[in-house]
């Protein structure tokens, strides 16, 4: 009898693999069964002690570079992990630019590389990678997305924008490849305390504005985005498709009954 969560045999990518979120669900996976491939960039010493506590687990895990602010690169590097690990049969984007700044002082690089990173890379790796799994039948994209898409600030235009193309080719891409097995979703986190915003969230104020915000009481955390993830990632999830989950303790539903004005992350 198959077990619909199991991911034994299977092999994920998951970019930003040393990120609190993207480590967060490369645990994960490993629980369920699969073999990793962590990419990072720039944090060899970090993402390779992460590695090695997936590897005393029994997780075969292998540890990858790219610059996906070089996007002439990403689909090369793509082509020479089918080459040296074998097929990829999940892709995890988590890899992303976010710098904020007021709207009035954006200029084009800023956009150029929001858009690199969270959008062209993505599509250079799925156009490697995915239509093996098509032809093998079997395969799962799931792109880290936000609620920012939704509710969007004025100081972080270029990242929401980048989130909203990738949102909108996930959709695209999904559409194309539903009939072969394949199916491509987005998680898009709300406000999560992460290693990057501990300092932000140490401020009682900005934690009271925050949590004020959130209908169940709490910032999320790197481990609630998991669970969707997974069950994307599975057997279990097999008839979704071109969705995009919001993983935000209900913020997107409308702020917390009574909640409080006041700074969101």
């Amino acid at each position: 009898m198959s077990v619909p969560f199991s991911l034994k045999g299977r092999r994920a990518l998951v970019t930003g693999g040393n990120s609190d979120i993207g480590a967060a669900i490369a645990r994960g996976l490993a629980q369920l069964g699969a073999d990793l491939v962590l990419h990072h960039f720039g944090a060899d010493e970090v993402t390779e002690t992460f590695a090695g506590s997936l590897r005393a687990t029994g997780c075969q895990t292998q540890v990858v570079e790219a610059d996906f602010l070089d996007v002439q690169s990403v689909a090369p590097f793509a082509a020479t992990l089918l080459r040296d690990y074998g097929p990829i049969d999940i892709i995890i984007s988590c890899a992303a630019v976010e710098r904020r700044k007021p709207w009035s002082q954006v200029t084009a690089a800023d956009f150029h590389e929001h858009l690199a990173a969270g959008v062209t890379a993505l599509i250079s790796l799925c156009s490697v990678l995915v239509p093996p799994m098509c032809e093998r039948g079997w395969g799962r994209v799931v792109a880290i997305g936000t609620v920012l898409s939704d509710r969007p600030r004025a100081e972080t235009i270029p990242y929401a924008a980048a989130k909203s193309a990738q949102w909108t080719a996930m959709r695209a891409m999904a559409r194309d490849v539903a009939p072969h097995g394949v199916t491509m979703n987005v998680v898009s986190p709300g406000a999560v305390e992460t290693k990057p915003m501990a300092s932000r969230y140490a401020d009682p104020a900005f934690r009271k504005a925050v949590t004020a915000k959130i209908p169940m009481g709490r910032p999320g955390r790197p481990d609630d985005v998991v669970g969707p993830v997974l069950m994307l990632c599975s057997d279990a999830g097999a008839y979704v498709t071109g969705v995009n989950i919001p993983v935000d303790g209900g913020w997107t539903i409308g702020d917390a009954p009574g909640g409080l004005p006041g700074a969101t992350p």
